[in-house]
């Protein structure tokens, strides 16, 4: 780590700013060019630490850059995470104002409630599928604070993996009934298809994904709180969108989930 405190709190607040005042920021590495991925996860618990203590609630984690898409659309090959709030989250069907955004997309995600804790190193599949309550089908609202779109991996994990906001389906299903591996999803934009894939796009089993968040948390000392949603990457590329649009993805064995921007 190569960040003093206070230049982790002011980067926080940076980010943090951006977000509330819908104002893109200069990518951070474009000042610190020699941080590293501590010191980005530093910012990024700072960030965290910030919406707590404005009355912000933490619902989960979210794992990010899961899929062989999203990694080759950002050009990256490690899987990094991210914090969820409850202010944040939003049921099937809802509205979402593209004022309060800079520049959002969407991907399909199939999410893990927990009903245990997951703890590292050498959790896996087996460990999180015993642990989880249910799964359910989701949509995850991406915004990246920085100009242009502009980030590299270390700027996204400060920029809380670019997580703006979750839209959560009503169908529940038990992990055991279901093969997430092969579970498949269709992404609709305006009732056009944009894109297809399954649970296999997220690390070859979603779970694992979850395992992995489980296994980088316990490196740093910490775990995955018993009663956690987590979201466990994009099974797709992600759809940028605009006002007007509607975006739908239709899940195998978990129906659908859908979301408006206006």
């Amino acid at each position: 780590m190569t960040l003093d405190a206070a230049t982790v709190a002011r980067l926080a607040e940076r980010l943090d700013r951006a977000e509330r005042d819908v104002r893109p920021v200069a990518r951070i590495t474009d000042e610190y060019t020699g941080i590293d991925a501590e010191d980005a996860y530093a910012i990024q618990r700072a960030l965290r630490d910030r919406k707590v203590a404005h009355g912000a609630s933490i619902a989960g984690l979210k794992m990010g850059l899961t899929s062989h898409a999203k990694m080759k659309q950002l050009g990256v090959d490690t899987s990094i995470y991210g914090f969820l709030t409850e202010e944040g989250r939003r049921s099937d069907g809802a509205a979402v104002r593209t004022k309060g955004l800079i520049r959002p997309r969407v991907e399909p995600e199939i999410a893990f409630s927990l009903k245990a804790r997951l703890a590292g190193p050498g959790c896996d599949v087996n460990a999180v599928l015993a642990a989880t309550d249910y799964v359910v089908s989701a949509l995850e609202i991406i915004d990246s604070r920085y100009e242009e779109g502009r980030f590299d991996l270390r700027s996204v994990i400060a920029d809380n993996a670019s997580c703006a906001c979750f839209v959560v389906g009503a169908r529940r299903r038990h992990a055991a009934d279901l093969d997430l591996m092969t579970l498949g999803v269709v992404l609709e934009k305006n009732g056009l298809m944009v894109a297809t894939g399954s649970g296999a796009d997220v690390l070859g089993h979603p779970a694992a994904a979850v395992a992995m968040l489980a296994n980088m948390l316990a490196a740093r000392g910490e775990h995955v709180p018993a009663g956690s949603f987590i979201l466990s990457g994009g099974i797709t590329e992600a759809v940028p969108v605009t006002a007007g649009d509607r975006i739908e993805a239709r899940f195998e064995e978990l129906g659908s989930v859908a979301v408006t921007f206006d």
